[in-house]
């Protein structure tokens, strides 16, 4: 009798690594006090109690039970597009915006509309791991651009271009980054938009830690209000971090109307329509949570300096790049890799964190440090489990 199979894309595929590295807390014997859990990227605080009010709400509305339109919200797409166009400098409208259920589905629906199987889409090493995995389980061949440490972990825009070839259709980007924590500055984003432009390849720029980026930098970079920038550019943004809701899943694309267009027919598929309470009460906190937002990114930021001075102390560890939720971390461990070395620092001193070989090639000497999880206190615990396996 024949065997049923699975898609092969899809089962050759590793199993998602945050299962893997929490059962680590199974093997943790308390000696230092309680597991601190610095894996996957959390809000390390609650939302706002209005943020909760307007979930509430809008959940218990009978106006929200239905479908919604496959675009998102009409209401919400003005506010972002408001909101994201004072950001960046730039005239943006509602039929700029995409509404998707989180930045996870922004990217894969993204990617849908621009490349297919045997089409090849660029992205770092190391990268964000789920961007990896959704390409190859697309049949999209990945090509990856190498950033090494001593360049902050940023692409070189000739090495970039020594990649693009004829099946070549995008270069995704994350800034600040997810792994490494390393922000693109302005400058390089206009290399790599006006190289992409100049090659007639997309540049996805995935921004989800953007409202996490020091409050004196002023815009991210001024790609949108470069003309004909909807011709090139596609913009992912993630409602999660910033406004702490990350089981309600609410992402954004912002692209031209005619790449919009395209992405609907992905959504109608994929989900019809991105949850419609937490858009509704997106809409309101908008423009109320700016001033609780600020605060936030300034505690993060204050979390930023105590992982650097825990780290400056600590025998052997360094942080190689550090921005907004995440720091790369070098081990002292050069006989063990990545893995063991992240494993070992679960089962010996209670620390979760995520080796860096799931996010590339060559970073066996790293790991993904989500600081942004633990308040300041906890974070300054750090120092005596970092240091007595230094």
């Amino acid at each position: 009798m024949p065997t049923a199979r699975f898609n092969p894309l899809v089962e050759t595929l590793a199993a998602p690594p945050i299962p893997e590295v929490q059962a680590w807390k199974r093997e943790y014997d308390g000696s230092f006090g309680p597991v601190i859990d610095l894996s996957q990227a959390v809000p390390g605080y609650p939302p706002h109690p209005d943020m909760l009010a307007w979930l509430g709400e809008a959940a218990g509305s009978a106006s929200m039970a239905g479908y919604g339109d496959i675009e998102g919200e009409a209401e919400l797409r003005a506010a972002y597009a408001d909101w994201t166009g004072a950001a960046y400098g730039a005239a943006l409208g509602a039929a700029n915006i995409h509404i998707t259920a989180g930045c996870n589905q922004a990217f894969m629906a993204a990617m849908m509309a621009v490349a297919g199987p045997g089409d090849t889409v660029l992205l770092t090493n190391p990268c964000y791991f789920n961007h990896e995995t959704t390409l190859a389980m697309s049949g999209v061949r990945v090509g990856y651009v190498d950033c090494r440490a001593e360049d902050g972990f940023l692409p070189a825009p000739e090495a970039v271009e020594a990649m693009i070839g004829e099946r070549v259709r995008a270069l995704a980007v994350v800034t600040p980054n997810n792994p490494t924590g390393a922000t693109y500055p302005s400058g390089l984003l206009r290399e790599l938009f006006e190289l992409c432009r100049r090659r007639g390849i997309w540049l996805i720029v995935d921004e989800t830690y953007r409202d996490f980026l020091p409050l004196e930098a002023g815009s991210p970079h001024g790609l949108f209000a470069v003309p004909g920038w909807q011709e090139t550019l596609i913009g992912l943004y993630s409602f999660s971090k910033s406004f702490c809701i990350p089981g309600h899943r609410v992402g954004a694309i912002t692209a031209g109307e005619a790449v919009v267009g395209q992405i609907a027919k992905v959504m109608d598929n994929l989900q019809i329509c991105a949850p419609r309470s937490p858009q509704a009460a997106l809409v309101k906190a908008i423009p109320a949570l700016a001033d609780w937002r600020r605060d936030n990114t300034l505690e993060i930021a204050a979390r930023a300096e105590a992982l650097t001075m825990v780290m400056a102390a600590a025998p052997g560890w360094k942080i190689s790049a550090l921005g907004a939720y995440f720091a790369f971390v070098r081990h002292p461990f050069a006989d063990l890799s990545a893995h063991d070395a992240a494993h070992r620092l679960a089962r010996d001193a209670g620390v979760i964190t995520i080796p860096g070989s799931f996010f590339g090639n060559g970073l066996e000497r790293y790991l993904r440090v989500a600081f942004a999880n633990a308040d300041v206190a906890t974070i300054r615990r750090l120092g005596e489990r970092f240091s007595a396996l230094g």
